[in-house]
């Protein structure tokens, strides 16, 4: 077959790509959870990579003098990353590797509520407190607590109860040697629950309780993201055990309530979690489907009635660990952005425009 010109080639190649919808780099089609042809989102921006540092989570702060600060957790590095929220670019790195105030050893959660941020930091066995935008360390909580210690916190969930007032609740996946999981029996401490105060730059804290149910489909094997939904006294918690690789329920007492996301919706690693919350109780789950290749994805779910809504993908975006979701509109991003880790080196974001257009979601809670 001869062409006329070179447009032609373009033009039937266009064509086929419409006719077959999403593919990955191998031809693959990807589907969400109902069949449906996962819609495949172009990131804002990318942020420079540096596997050496080993990214694990994101969060986004928004201050008083508009500033909009991306922050992101570097285990390897063992330091805070934080860049502009709204094109990538790289502000300041803070911290050090060390025991000390303002130091971290493999810090991996991270939360942002008010003007301070929340890290914690596996190897030093606390969550250590911080003010922005000085990102100045005003204590932690956590650790020498004897039996209510954290052995081995990985991820974290904020509330603010009152006024400079709040509680956090902490995975904690406390295992022999990094491999396997414990007995049943011993699994009653895999969620630690706090509450701190802070006055004049000063930290106060206590230990509410610990839990987690030791038989039934409520055991927590391995576990890092959770987030919670105070208006329906939901703690949402990610199972990573691959044969049992679900999103779980437990009430914020620490009382199992059962799967609210099962294997049907995840085919690899159930892994960040955030929320898209509106005033009158409407939103959206979103939870990672981790995968180290293109079928890396993000489910959606309805916050109230917990039923299946679709996915997305990034173009880019691989091998997710934590996310984080704003829903101020600010910059470029006209109602918020999503912010996905991306493959241990980076963080990618996508507007929730296009995802809520993708989706047919809401743009706005007033939407």
């Amino acid at each position: 077959m001869k062409f006329l010109n070179s447009a032609a080639p373009v033009f039937i190649l266009t064509l086929i790509l419409l006719s077959t919808g999403t593919q990955s780099a191998n031809g693959q089609n990807f589907k969400d959870s109902s069949g449906k042809l996962l819609p495949v989102l172009k990131e804002a921006f990318h942020t420079d990579r540096d596997e050496g540092d080993n990214v694990d989570s994101p969060a986004i702060w928004h201050g008083s003098n508009g500033e909009n600060w991306l922050l992101a957790t570097a285990k390897e590095g063992n330091t805070i990353i934080a860049y502009d929220a709204n094109d990538g670019s790289l502000i300041e790195r803070f911290g050090e590797g060390g025991e000390g105030e303002g130091q971290f050893e493999r810090p991996n959660g991270i939360a942002v509520i008010d003007d301070l941020v929340l890290v914690v930091e596996r190897d030093n066995q606390r969550v250590q407190v911080f003010t922005l935008p000085e990102f100045e360390s005003i204590g932690h909580f956590g650790n020498g607590r004897g039996d209510d210690g954290l052995k081995l916190p990985y991820g974290l969930a904020i509330d603010k109860i009152a006024e400079n007032t709040y509680e956090v609740f902490v995975s904690d996946n406390y295992n022999p040697s990094l491999m396997g999981y414990p007995p049943e029996e011993e699994l009653d401490q895999r969620i630690q629950h706090f509450r701190f105060t802070v006055h004049d730059n000063s930290l106060e804290s206590e230990h509410l309780k610990s839990f987690g149910a030791i038989s039934g489909e409520g055991v927590l094997r391995k576990v890092e993201s959770l987030w919670t939904d105070r208006d329906n006294n939901r703690l949402l918690i990610s199972e990573e055990a691959y044969s049992d690789r679900s999103i779980k329920e437990y009430d914020l007492e620490g009382n199992y309530k059962g799967k609210v996301v099962t294997d049907k919706y995840i085919d690899s690693e159930p892994e960040g979690i955030a929320l898209y919350k509106c005033s009158d109780g409407s939103g959206y789950w979103i939870f990672t489907d981790q995968h180290e290749t293109d079928i890396n994805k993000f489910q959606v779910f309805d916050r109230e009635t917990l039923n299946y809504i679709g996915g997305y993908k990034g173009e880019i975006t691989r091998n997710t660990d934590g996310i984080w979701l704003t829903q101020k509109s600010f910059g470029d991003f006209e109602h918020g952005a999503f912010y996905p880790v991306h493959d241990d080196g980076s963080v990618t974001a996508i507007s929730w425009t296009d995802i809520a257009d993708a989706l047919s979601l809401k743009n706005s809670c007033t939407q």
